[in-house]
Order: structure tokens, then sequence, then C-alpha cells
């Protein structure tokens, strides 16, 4: 091939990266809210990673050893404050008023996560590492092990016709997703079947008994 031919070659493949790009970003779902998220999870389909509600920041993690995460001691591991339980019950109230089917619900085994998914009392609650805090990813395979198992989770399809919720920490959605949730907000994803997800929608504590008086049950 001349010369010429090669940059004309070249200019065709620079001119066409755009609509690439472009064509794969459409691809993605759009964001969803109001009625319109409530329709979707109904159907179900989504995996819901909450982050555990709020906690007594008064307060910080000790941990010297493996296991020390299931500790509840508040003086020894940080522990939920009671407007973060009181949180955790309304979040759960506002999905069963809002008709959310939920196929499973897995938590970090930390004492906070696993409190904030017993009160929301959506379902039996699975302990998974999946999820694990990153400040104890030592004991698991490290940090990349951890994202890499989050994010497949992340992009399993739940039991059919229903939701899988997750509740686990912020450290691990800001690594293996492209959010940071604050304590007890809920992201909602869409798993696309061939190992991926899409960030469809954000749900803040106080959001789920507003969507119960705006959509109804």
């Amino acid at each position: 091939m001349g010369v010429k031919p090669f940059i004309i070659v070249l200019l065709l493949l620079i001119a066409g990266m755009p609509f690439v790009v472009e064509r794969a970003a459409a691809q993605a779902p759009a964001e969803l809210t109001g009625r319109d998220l409530v329709t979707a999870l109904r159907n179900g389909g989504y995996n819901i990673y909450f982050r555990h509600v709020a906690t007594d920041w008064s307060r910080s993690d000790d941990l010297r050893q493996a296991g020390d995460w299931l500790d509840c001691d508040p003086a020894r591991m940080r522990q939920l404050s009671d407007a973060g339980r009181a949180d955790a019950r309304a979040i759960g109230a506002g999905m069963r008023g809002l008709g959310v089917p939920v196929g499973e619900v897995l938590a970090s085994p930390y004492c906070r996560t696993m409190e904030t998914a017993r009160l929301m009392n959506l379902g039996p609650v699975a302990a998974s590492t999946d999820v694990m805090n990153l400040r104890a990813a030592e004991y698991f395979g490290g940090r990349a092990a951890i994202v890499g198992t989050a994010q497949r989770l992340l992009s399993s399809p739940p039991p059919p016709g229903s939701n899988r919720v997750i509740v686990a920490h912020g450290n691990v959605a800001a690594s293996a997703t492209p959010a940071y949730p604050g304590e007890g907000e809920g992201l909602v994803f869409k798993p696309s079947g061939n190992g991926e997800f899409h960030l469809i929608g954000r749900v803040a504590p106080h959001r789920w008994a507003e969507l119960v008086k705006l959509v109804g049950p």
C-alpha cells in the first residue's frame, strides 16, 4: 500500500472513532427516576447495592486480625447509629410498600452491614465476602480480588422475576462501580448478561418513602 492510500485509510478510521464511542454509550441504559424506576424494579432483574446506613463516626474500626469485623462491640468496630437503624427500617418499609420483589439479600459480614440488611426485613440475609470492606482485603486476596468479586456479583442477574439486594461498603462501590454512595443510599445496577453492569438509578434513604407517596402500592 502506498503512502497516500495509507493516509486515507487512517483518516477514515479516525473519523469513525467518535461514532463507535457514541454507539457504545448509546447502548447503556438511561438512568431512571420516579415512576419509571419503580416500574423497572417491580419487574425485577436488578442488583440494588446499598451502602450500610448511618454509623457512629465518633468510633473507628480497630481491625487487628481476621474475624474482627464480626465484632458488634462499638468500642472495637464502628456500629450503626440510632438514626441509621431508623433509616434501615424505613428503606425496607418503602421497598415493601412499593412491591419491589427481592429474591436474595447478601451483605458483607461486618456487623454494621449485616444489621442494616436484617433491619430492612426484605428476606433472609446471607453473609458474602464478595463485597468485603476493602480495609480487610488483605485477608481475602487483596483489593483487586475484592473489586473483581464485587464486579462479578453486580454483573450477575438476580433470581428470575426479582431483584438482588446487596448491603456493603462505600469503599467497595467507589472502587468497583462508577458511583460512591452515601450511607444508606441504594445504587440500582442493570446486569447486561455479558459480564458488565450499568448504573440506572440512585435512591437516597428518605426517597423510598417519597416514592411510595408518589406511586402508591
